[in-house]
């Protein structure tokens, strides 16, 4: 297998909870430092046009969306299972819940002024200025909630993580799941970076415990490359994906080879165009061309985001 290349940036919270995924698994792993703001040329030349954080990349493989990332190392490293048997879709939708709803809360919670200015405290007004000119732009067209909205909601959502840890370590058992994962990053977000406003994590003494486990996994065996040196193994790797891409299903009437483009159906809406390679019950593969990168596969997982055939002029 290819080295795993993980493009993300230190203070990402979806960034953080792949790191932790790969620590768990124990894989090793390569990091590409992106910016966290537009632009972003070393990113796109990969994408094709997605811009959040994080991507992985496998050879000329490049996988979006940490939903479909924590698939790809399941697929690659099952164990320790990152989807229990016993609770497989209730780990799924419990992610999905933290991933969507609890992160558009804490965050709401977390940008409020006083935690934007507590992160941005001694660096240049114009960097929080274009920060907030580029999340917009994000979020263009989301419903958001106010602070004060957001702090209620914050609140409550951690009590109920605090009745799921009730005479266990971790949400769904003794052992994390992709739940405590998803569930676990914006919270360390609050915690670590807006900690002008982390109290309101105190009211809830189990899920602190929980948090302090789930950092002590760790981030895995990580080592540096340049975005550069990404492109240049990219450009020199033949697509071998870690998913099965064999199994058609067809949703929309767009036949396979079609020209098409994929975008997210909310937040970081930019597209990314390319020939529709394959369409499984999960998940999109787009291949394109790349004047560095040469030949690339982006994979889109099917959940979040929108397919549509290119209209020729």
């Amino acid at each position: 297998m290819s080295d795993l290349i993980l493009h993300h940036y230190p203070t990402s919270p979806f960034s953080e909870k792949i790191r932790l995924v790969l620590g768990y698994k124990k894989l090793a792993w390569k990091s590409v430092i992106i910016p966290s703001i537009m632009p972003k040329p070393d990113v796109q030349a990969l994408t094709g046009g997605y811009r959040k954080t994080p991507f992985l990349q496998i050879g000329s493989d490049i996988y979006c969306d940490s939903a479909l990332i924590c698939d790809v190392l399941e697929h690659l490293q099952p164990e320790p299972a990152l989807y229990p048997a016993a609770h497989k879709g209730l780990a799924r939708v419990l992610a999905q819940w933290a991933d969507s709803t609890l992160f558009w809360a804490a965050m709401a919670y977390n940008l409020q002024p006083k935690g934007a200015a507590a992160m941005f405290s001694g660096v240049p007004p114009e960097v929080a200025q274009a920060f907030g000119a580029d999340r917009a732009a994000m979020t263009a067209g989301m419903t958001r909630l106010r602070a004060l909205d957001a702090s209620a909601a914050y609140k409550s959502y951690l009590r109920r993580l605090a009745n799921m840890l009730e005479g266990q370590d971790y949400l769904l058992g003794d052992a994390p799941c992709v739940a405590d994962f998803s569930a676990y990053h914006p919270l360390w977000f609050t915690r670590h970076r807006v900690t002008v406003l982390a109290d309101i994590l105190e009211a809830t003494s189990s899920v602190l415990a929980w948090m302090d486990r789930m950092a002590a996994i760790g981030s895995g065996q990580m080592s540096k490359i340049s975005a550069t040196e990404s492109i240049a193994i990219c450009a020199g790797t033949a697509g071998a994906s870690a998913l099965d891409d064999t199994t058609y299903q067809d949703e929309h009437g767009i036949p396979l080879g079609s020209r098409v483009t994929v975008t997210s159906e909310s937040f970081g809406a930019e597209a990314t165009e390319g020939e529709l390679v394959a369409a499984t019950r999960m998940h999109y593969t787009l291949r394109r061309q790349d004047e560095r990168a040469g030949t690339v596969q982006v994979y889109f997982p099917r959940i979040g985001y929108v397919l549509k055939a290119v209209i020729a002029s």
